[in-house]
């Protein structure tokens, strides 16, 4: 209790000697959820979390990685949805799941990696196919995922199976699912192989570079969360009501390619404030009542 008062203290009265302490730092700080009513605050890269659960480290059919960075919380419908995802992955013919980054326990700015995973709906799920589910915490935090791209970007390797497929297309299908972060890649392979009768689900994958050795889940604003934004354009309109299997896809292998190659300049002006920037001013009100709660 009185560490929470000093937060508060800290919170509200302004330091004339010293800039005002960073949104992330405040929330990498914090080890456990607030014990609040479930809330997802703000927007996926500008929030944080009310009342956030944590996943359990290993489970019957998932194991979560990286436990050092004590970002395996999220809002209980993700916590569900991970549970519920890693059930079909065994049934499709894996062990399970190793799940990466979720959120921190309180979300908020991150003091490294991720822009996004603020208010606990965002989540990093391996490539990997797991080879067991006993890991130890040692082997968690050395093992690494897989790439299933080429080294070009262009197409997909060796290590893309016919369960990633499976996996994506059973995750694109939720209907807690907003969209699905992957390598252009990937998606230019279910393109090709999906059923020209079922192909709605392509709609929400989307592709991003980075998302070679995972594929990154986000969830719709669940009910109840009335501070939560929903993400803009929605799926639909990138995609112009299709499935995304158009020129916006083409445009990773051919135009973003070459702007890797030979950047174009930047445009002048002030640079935007990035997460790790933020102070508390810059997050939704309510962040300080959820920091500043038991």
């Amino acid at each position: 209790m009185i560490a929470r008062l000093i937060l508060l203290l800290v919170l509200a009265v302004p330091c004339a000697a010293s800039a005002s302490p960073l949104a992330k730092d405040l929330f990498g700080a914090q080890r456990t959820g607030s014990q609040q009513k479930p809330q997802a605050i703000g927007d996926y890269a500008r929030g944080c979390g009310a009342g956030m659960v944590q996943l359990p480290e290993s489970g019957p059919t998932w194991q979560a990685m990286r436990l050092s960075r004590g970002r395996n919380w999220g809002q209980p419908e993700l916590v569900r949805f991970l549970i519920d995802l890693s059930s079909a992955a065994r049934q499709m013919g894996w062990a399970g799941l190793y799940i990466g980054d979720m959120s921190q326990p309180r979300g908020g700015p991150m003091t490294s990696g991720h822009a996004s995973h603020q208010i606990g709906l965002d989540a990093d799920i391996w490539m990997l196919p797991p080879a067991r589910l006993d890991l130890s915490r040692a082997e968690r935090e050395s093992l690494s995922s897989v790439s299933v791209r080429t080294e070009d970007q262009k197409r997909v390797n060796g290590n893309w199976t016919r369960v990633h497929h499976l996996l994506l297309q059973a995750a694109a299908s939720d209907p807690r699912v907003d969209r699905i972060f992957v390598a252009a890649a990937a998606k230019i392979e279910m393109c090709k192989t999906a059923k020209p009768s079922d192909k709605a689900w392509l709609q929400k994958i989307r592709p991003l570079y980075g998302h070679n050795t995972h594929f990154h889940v986000r969830l719709k604003c669940p009910g109840g969360s009335q501070h939560c934004r929903r993400q803009t354009p929605s799926v639909a309109e990138l995609s112009k009501g299709g499935d995304g299997c158009d020129e916006t896809l083409t445009w990773w292998v051919t135009t973003y390619l070459e702007e890797l190659r030979n950047p174009p300049k930047k445009p002048n002006g002030p640079r935007k404030k990035g997460p790790r920037e933020f102070t508390m001013a810059d997050l939704p009100r309510q962040c300080t009542g959820v920091l500043a709660a038991d």
